[in-house]
């Protein structure tokens, strides 16, 4: 099986973003982008998902944490988009449920070769030690586009703001893990009538 790597670099006048992920990794992560909850959270897609991630990121973070988080979001996306290839023998689609304490969230992705973002979460708080946790549609955003999958995500029940998001992210890399799987009944088939992805 060829090696599921990439590294992209993404550079404007706002950030400098390096990702380099491996999608048949152990879950090992290395973040250098100034935010921490960010952080936090990308470590869930890399220890649920078993995806190593690497990721530095200049930003204007002396203007606020926005142009950052949507930028991590692209990159990842383009990132994923070249280490998946041309889809044949993956699963294709993934989904999972995941609980924290009173929270519950779900998310479900298809890598279908058309973006789209369906994102329901009811946070029941604007912010989490100062970051602002509408930033996260930007990330997401930012990802779909790239990585150019469908993705569903929706909060189902939660009161702690936390705990809303860290379901979210622990979901998402739990359903890649499953999207990316290789299929060994699928021998190296393209998983669409299509023909292609």
């Amino acid at each position: 099986m060829a090696e599921r790597k990439a590294s992209v670099e993404r550079n404007t006048l706002e950030t400098q973003v390096k990702v380099s992920i491996n999608l048949d990794g152990t879950g090992k992560a290395r973040f250098d982008i100034g935010v921490p909850f960010l952080e936090h959270m990308l470590d869930q897609i890399a220890r649920h998902g078993l995806i190593d991630l690497d990721i530095e990121c200049k930003g204007d973070l002396h203007i606020d944490d926005h142009h950052t988080v949507e930028d991590v979001g692209i990159t990842v996306g383009q990132a994923f988009a070249q280490a998946i290839g041309d889809k044949k023998g993956i699963v294709r689609y993934g989904h999972s449920y995941v609980p924290l304490d009173e929270a519950l969230s779900r998310v479900v992705i298809d890598f279908s070769g058309r973006p789209g973002l369906t994102m329901n979460v009811p946070y029941t708080r604007a912010t989490v030690g100062g970051f602002d946790v509408d930033l996260f549609q930007e990330f997401f955003q930012g990802f779909v586009n790239h990585a150019l999958v469908t993705l569903h995500i929706d909060n189902l029940r939660g009161s702690n703001t936390h705990h809303q998001i860290e379901t979210v992210f622990k979901a998402f890399g739990r359903a890649l893990r499953m999207a990316v799987e290789q299929d060994p009944r699928m021998a190296g088939q393209m998983p669409s009538t299509k023909g292609c992805l």
